[in-house]
């Protein structure tokens, strides 16, 4: 059997050689993209060079193996085989399968309980749904002391980026959702993540994905407990931002909503 990427399947565009694996928010895959890039080499379709980046539970299979008619969730919990496109999309999402496998595996499980307790796949996902989907894609873990979440919490980015910076020293930003990486391959100011807090006693220095993925619980996902993000904010993550005057773009640095008078 050929392992090239079929030409009638979508390009890989822009490919994994676009990434740079230096780069802060790939710090936590970065072992595994020398393997990456080895294997890239080799010309490998997909799902067939994920799944020799190891073993995480899941096995990594060509879209066409998801039946026609069943979700996409269900079917990976049900088979524990991954539907894989040839494009970075879904080789990213394989990535972070790779390295944060039982997070991803929760976000499943609670994606496939909540579609077969609603007994279909509806064109309305529901808070539930709406929320998981959205950490996967857009989702980021902030590990960080109480200063910076309170500050980041009321939006007061002079104070979380400026005031506080050298706190920055001893926070860790975890991106999560492959949108999000895949977005990141050619950043832009105003890419924001929508960033969870584990309601673990910081720090957290070893077991982040088990801490992550025990954090997931479902009451509580369904109220979006997500703070916006833009990530190139984040001191030592775009060079730009050691100006002080990154950060006056109300644009991209919004204050906080004030509640409305009636």
């Amino acid at each position: 059997m050929n392992n090239r990427r079929a030409t009638a399947d979508l390009p890989l565009e822009p490919g994994w050689s676009a990434l740079d694996w230096q780069a802060p928010w790939l710090q936590p895959y970065r072992a595994l993209g020398l393997q990456v890039r080895a294997l890239d080499r080799q010309g490998l379709a997909m799902p067939d060079l994920l799944n020799r980046l190891g073993d995480c539970g899941r096995r990594f299979v060509p879209q066409s193996a998801l039946p026609e008619g069943e979700a996409y969730e269900s079917f990976i919990a049900r088979s524990g085989c991954v539907p894989t496109r040839e494009h970075m999309h879904d080789g990213l999402n394989g990535l972070v399968w790779q390295r944060f496998a039982r997070t991803k595996a929760r976000l499943n499980a609670l994606q496939a309980q909540a579609i077969a307790q609603a007994g279909i796949v509806g064109a309305s996902r529901g808070p539930l749904r709406d929320a998981l989907t959205l950490f996967d894609e857009n989702g980021a873990v902030l590990l960080a002391p109480q200063p910076l979440w309170q500050a980041l919490l009321q939006r007061q980015w002079q104070r979380l980026f400026v005031e506080l910076r050298p706190l920055w020293q001893q926070a860790q930003l975890i991106v999560i959702g492959h949108a999000l990486l895949e977005k990141l391959i050619s950043p832009r100011k105003p890419i924001t993540a929508h960033v969870f807090c584990p309601p673990q006693p910081w720090p957290i220095v070893d077991n982040i994905d088990e801490v992550i993925a025990d954090s997931l619980d479902a009451a509580h996902l369904a109220g979006k407990p997500f703070t916006p993000l833009p990530v190139l904010g984040v001191p030592g993550w775009w060079q730009e931002n050691q100006q002080v005057s990154f950060y006056d773009d109300p644009d991209v640095f919004r204050s906080a909503r004030r509640p409305q008078i009636s």
